[in-house]
């Protein structure tokens, strides 16, 4: 009962230190696969804090189909919520705008997306909008 306890406590306790958006100087790298748009695929994304409510970063995404591959490089930004709406220090809710290349056209697109941290490095992310995935997140 003593180890069960102890386990309980010191998970407990890494969860506490969690944090999925702290503002300025935040940086967030994120990993995972595209589940809908042009394809299934790859994604990848980084994002620096500029305040408590604006980041700006870059990705990549590659999507895979039977035709050719369709890559997307972007810039992006995000307006994140966690504060304005009070929501736990493990949870972040963020619309946001990419910009980019799409093969050879000009490519746009919007998202709202919403990270979990488990520990105070790793979590999880999903992404809707017209470019949609899901995956891992790691906090610097």
């Amino acid at each position: 009962m003593k180890k069960l306890l102890l386990t309980i406590g010191l998970f407990a306790g890494v969860l506490s230190y969690s944090q999925a958006w702290s503002g300025a100087g935040d940086q967030k790298v994120q990993g995972g696969f595209n589940i809908w748009g042009f394809g299934t695929g790859v994604a990848g994304s980084y994002d620096y804090g500029i305040n408590s409510l604006i980041s700006l970063g870059g990705g990549a995404n590659v999507y895979f189909n039977e035709d050719e591959d369709n890559p997307f490089v972007f810039g992006r930004i995000g307006f994140h919520l966690q504060e304005t709406l009070a929501l736990p220090s493990e949870l972040d809710i963020y619309p946001g705008v990419n910009m980019g290349v799409a093969g050879r056209n000009f490519g746009l697109g919007i998202y709202i997306g919403a990270r979990y941290f488990f520990t105070e490095n790793w979590g999880a992310f999903v992404e809707a909008g017209n470019n949609g995935s899901l995956g891992v997140s790691y906090s610097f």
